[in-house]
């Protein structure tokens, strides 16, 4: 049984440790995340700038907003946004993606602070303008526990992030047998259907510890162009955002 007071999984945060090497291959085990980095850093800093009213026109779009990337691996997201001026925060629950998230962002001369921990054992209440989740809902042991922490580091009126997979039998054949079995995009094992959440079920949650429902996307991947795009079509892979009341 999970410890409730626990949301870390230890057999997805030894799976993901393993890999941890790969991170910065843009061809390597993490080439799905990769190419679906640039719709969602572009979808993010559109709202980002929206929410908060942020001139999209300065150099650094960002300024001085406080991010925290939760699950953030090797600093994919991290270090775009603090190219843009965000004051980055990455956390992750594997120490060997924290060490080469830590050691990229130093060859590459930002300032990120990345921490090897989750979100419960984080104490930075209401420090922060907005939190990612993405990609880190369905690997996590306890999503109703993950949002509460989530809701005591976020300031009122801060925005959060959830990317994650619709729970149904068309993500079933396309994130599961697709993308891992048939494609070969993920490593076999990657999810586990049962751990995927529909946009009401996390509605649900989120609702409940303080967040209202701000907007719900659909991402979709083009295998001719080999990109990613925001759709209406939310059936697989979805965006939601919420707003701390």
């Amino acid at each position: 049984m999970a410890n409730i007071l626990n949301t870390i999984d230890k057999i997805e945060v030894e799976k993901f440790s393993k890999l941890a090497q790969e991170w910065w291959n843009p061809n390597g085990k993490f080439k799905p995340l990769h190419l679906f980095n640039p719709v969602r850093i572009k979808f993010i800093k559109k709202k980002l700038i929206s929410h908060f009213k942020l001139n999209s026109n300065n150099e650094k779009p960002l300024d001085g907003l406080k991010i925290l990337d939760i699950g953030c691996g090797g600093g994919l997201l991290c270090e775009p946004l603090s190219r843009m001026g965000a004051v980055m925060t990455g956390i992750d629950a594997s120490k060997n993606n924290i060490e080469v998230a830590k050691m990229h962002s130093h060859e590459m001369g930002l300032n990120i602070k990345y921490i090897h921990t989750s979100p419960e054992n984080l104490n930075f209440e209401n420090e922060f303008d907005a939190i990612l989740n993405m990609e880190i809902v369905e690997h996590v042991t306890n999503v109703d526990l993950f949002i509460k922490n989530c809701s005591k580091l976020i300031k009122k009126n801060g925005i959060m992030f959830v990317s994650t997979i619709n729970k149904n039998l068309k993500s079933y054949i396309f994130a599961i047998l697709g993308a891992e079995y048939i494609l070969r995009w993920l490593p076999i094992g990657t999810h586990d259907w049962s751990k995927f959440l529909t946009p009401q079920e996390l509605e649900i949650l989120t609702n409940k510890n303080d967040f209202s429902t701000d907007e719900v996307v659909g991402m979709k991947f083009n295998p001719l162009s080999r990109k990613w795009y925001k759709s209406t079509d939310s059936s697989v892979n979805y965006v939601s955002t919420f707003l701390k009341n």
